[in-house]
């Protein structure tokens, strides 16, 4: 990879990562500085999922879920266990998974998964001149209807 494309990548992660930030002090009231970068890589992903395939959006979130519950998992191992930061703990949760991923949070995921891939090609596009603009919309109606 070179540098112009090191820079677009942690041009994406950063942005990404920052409207993560706020959409989870919405939600939850709080946040932490490490979900910049949690949320920014998982946005990455998501984003280059849609870039390198011609995957429909529901099939980007199949294949997207696992994968950033595995960001997930391994992230709030690393932040939550080894460096003890307690940023998260769904130990409480149904069916969690030592305590860093649960049910209910992954079905969220289902909802952010659109909202990334749209993000990423916004910002492609505003940012980089890559692909063309389409409303947000238009990933939700082809997740619902699947096509």
């Amino acid at each position: 990879m070179d540098k112009k494309g090191l820079v677009k990548y942690l041009f994406i992660i950063i942005i990404i990562g920052m409207v993560y930030l706020s959409l989870e002090a919405i939600w939850k009231g709080w946040t932490h500085v490490s979900m910049l970068f949690v949320g920014g890589i998982c946005g990455l992903f998501i984003g280059l999922l849609n870039q390198k395939t011609n995957l429909k959006v529901y099939k980007q979130v199949l294949v997207g879920l696992p994968a950033v519950l595995t960001i997930e998992l391994f992230s709030g191992l690393f932040i939550n266990k080894y460096l003890g930061l307690a940023v998260w703990d769904y130990s409480d949760k149904l069916g969690n998974v030592l305590g860093q991923i649960c049910p209910q949070y992954s079905l969220l995921w289902v909802l952010l998964i659109p909202f990334g891939i749209w993000l990423d090609d916004y910002i492609r596009w505003k940012w980089f001149n890559e692909g063309s603009h389409y409303p947000i919309y238009e990933n939700y109606i082809e997740l619902i209807t699947l096509r």
